[in-house]
């Protein structure tokens, strides 16, 4: 790699992903899920604790840029050296009254991590390229989630729906997916959220529409969901925190980027139709009026 080279190994990786093999992804995979810390250990103890070969590290390596794993690792320890020297990323204690190690304090560092690793890793093209698609009226939108997944999936839908028409959240029964890929032509947008653990009837959702020309849009964890093998576009996402369960903190970060993209880019045509909206809700008096 050349010194002029500005790009975090982890964003190199984000736009080679394509590239790597499956043991290569693997260990590329488990350098992104403790980066940079996961690769500064021997080449031995790198390769053991993703499960694969010396000789796939260093293959990952030169396929990344470098000459070898020497270089790899010094590209490392610059970004971990640079992280460290900046004031705004020192350890903050979020919850002044709390102990470091209590959860809110816990929870906060790790989540801000996760946005922070998020949003290093993301390519701005491919949100805008989900933005535009999103916003395109000739094209109708299925949004669908998982067991837990599905609360994003309808926060989603819920927003769009202001926004424009033709957009329909897939009941929580796969039973009833079916008829709505009826109604779906070439070309049409299936919004899809899994996260580990990852749904089989998803997977099948995915190879269907897939077969009937219908666009995927996935949104899932640094793991990488099946679906990402049939999806036109792919947003992911880092969920771990210190809990039993995964965050879905940054995944609403995007959603809601993604819906204030839309929003703003068809201003006109949304604030027709939340006029109108507004004055629904007037009729059924949903909302209390000021006094």
């Amino acid at each position: 790699m050349t010194g002029e080279t500005k790009a975090t190994i982890s964003e190199i990786i984000r736009t080679r992903y394509a590239d790597l093999t499956r043991k290569e992804r693997k260990f590329a995979d488990t350098l992104l899920a403790n980066y940079p810390v996961a690769g500064l250990a021997s080449i031995t103890e790198v390769a053991k604790k993703a499960d694969v070969s010396t000789p796939t590290v260093l293959r990952t390596a030169k396929k990344l840029g470098f000459k070898g794993f020497p270089g790899f690792q010094s590209a490392l320890r610059a970004e971990l050296a640079q992280t460290l020297s900046s004031p705004i990323t020192k350890h903050e204690q979020w919850a002044d009254e709390a102990p470091a190690e209590h959860i809110l304090n816990k929870f906060a560092t790790a989540t801000m991590d996760n946005l922070s690793s998020s949003l290093r890793q993301i390519d701005y093209r491919t949100f805008d390229k989900i933005s535009k698609l999103l916003a395109d009226e000739g094209r109708k939108i299925a949004i669908v989630g998982g067991r837990l997944s599905h609360t994003l999936a309808d926060s989603l839908a819920t927003h769009l729906q202001i926004i424009r028409d033709d957009v329909t959240l897939l009941s929580a029964s796969p039973s009833r997916w079916p008829h709505h890929l009826l109604s779906m032509k070439k070309g049409d947008i299936l919004v899809i959220f899994d996260v580990r653990r990852y749904e089989t009837n998803l997977t099948d959702l995915a190879k269907i529409a897939d077969k009937r020309g219908i666009k995927i849009i996935l949104f899932t964890d640094q793991w990488m969901s099946p679906v990402s093998a049939r999806a036109s576009h792919t947003i992911s996402s880092r969920i771990e925190v210190p809990s039993g369960w995964d965050s879905s903190v940054v995944t609403m970060f995007m959603i809601e980027a993604l819906v204030a993209s839309i929003e703003t880019n068809r201003w006109p045509q949304t604030r027709a139709r939340i006029n109108e909206l507004e004055e629904i809700f007037d009729a059924t008096r949903r909302f209390l009026k000021k006094p």
